[in-house]
């Protein structure tokens, strides 16, 4: 089975290593097959359009955690220009999972905030797999702050599968380092866009997505707890996942229903992670729109606005 298609994408994975044959053969053979991987591609692409059309939460899932699926890096080395990362949380020391700082977005200067879970196996060490330890929360709160003092429009790319946990997190105040954020984002005198790009994965995902506008990718997820520590504590067994991941309706389409969030971004065909750039001027776009919209409201309205939607939220 190819790592880089998911179970359920096999068939079309099949697909597409016989195009890549057909492919192969004319090279080594000097033939045209033109017609013949013509008709092989109109297939695949059926095949996805009715594969995709029908995902289950905890296919959906599995895309948001695919291991190509772009990061928080990658969008922010396609969407913001002049972007200067800042270190650091002026208590403890810097945290790999989590990246800001400052940079435009269509001409206009942002804060930038997002969560990286790293490609290869030392990258993800470096961010301890996606998992912010309180100093990352406490660098995106002295971000935060200093976007309040500039006026400068605060932007969260959400992906994380949950707060460190570790003893040592624990030890440095992981529930307080949250709880200050929740409270500042909800006072924060700017405009502030959350988009959760893969995984958002309970407090360690709320600490940066308390928003004017939280919006969601089309195949990423937004939870209270991951699927398998759900089943766990319900079933007392990781493998009812999938049964878990249907009951808590984590899916961007759900959570739109419930006006939990805002707007769902669509995805390219297959997801984001088959193509990254396609999908990175859709958020461009979108970022750009809801920029220059926030700008125009009164920032008292603006706040208690978003006051408000936190409050309701206990109401849905």
């Amino acid at each position: 089975m190819n790592p880089n298609w998911l179970e359920f994408e096999q068939p079309i994975a099949d697909l597409q290593a016989k195009i890549e044959e057909l492919h192969q053969m004319e090279v080594n053979q000097e033939v045209s097959l033109a017609d013949e991987v013509q008709k092989l591609e109109e297939k695949s692409q059926k095949l996805t359009e009715k594969i995709f059309s029908k995902l289950s939460p905890w296919q959906i899932t599995q895309i948001a955690r695919h291991i190509q699926r772009p990061h928080a890096k990658d969008y922010i080395e396609r969407i913001v220009d002049d972007f200067k990362e800042l270190h650091g949380d002026r208590q403890f020391k810097d945290d790999g999972a989590t990246i800001a700082g400052i940079g435009k977005i269509g001409g206009h200067p942002v804060a930038i905030i997002g969560q990286e879970k790293g490609r290869d196996t030392e990258d993800k060490v470096r961010c301890n797999f996606g998992m912010p330890r309180p100093e990352g929360y406490r660098k995106a709160r002295r971000i935060m702050e200093m976007a309040e003092r500039f006026k400068l429009p605060v932007i969260t790319l959400v992906d994380t599968p949950g707060a460190y946990p570790g003893i040592n997190a624990e030890e440095r105040g992981q529930g307080v380092a949250i709880a200050e954020n929740l409270a500042v984002m909800s006072r924060l005198e700017v405009p502030i866009i959350s988009t959760v790009i893969g995984e958002g994965g309970s407090g360690g995902a709320l600490a940066i997505s308390v928003a004017d506008q939280l919006m969601m990718l089309q195949y990423s997820v937004y939870s209270v707890i991951s699927p398998e520590g759900c089943a766990s504590i319900l079933w007392k067994d990781a493998k009812y996942a999938e049964q878990a991941a249907e009951a808590m309706g984590l899916n961007a389409e759900r959570l739109f229903e419930l006006g939990l969030i805002h707007e769902v971004i669509p995805e390219p065909l297959g997801g984001a992670h088959r193509a990254a750039d396609e999908m990175a001027e859709t958020l461009k776009a979108k970022l750009i729109k809801h920029i220059e919209r926030l700008k125009q409201v009164p920032i008292g309205e603006l706040v208690e606005q978003r006051y408000e939607q936190l409050k309701s939220i206990s109401t849905v």
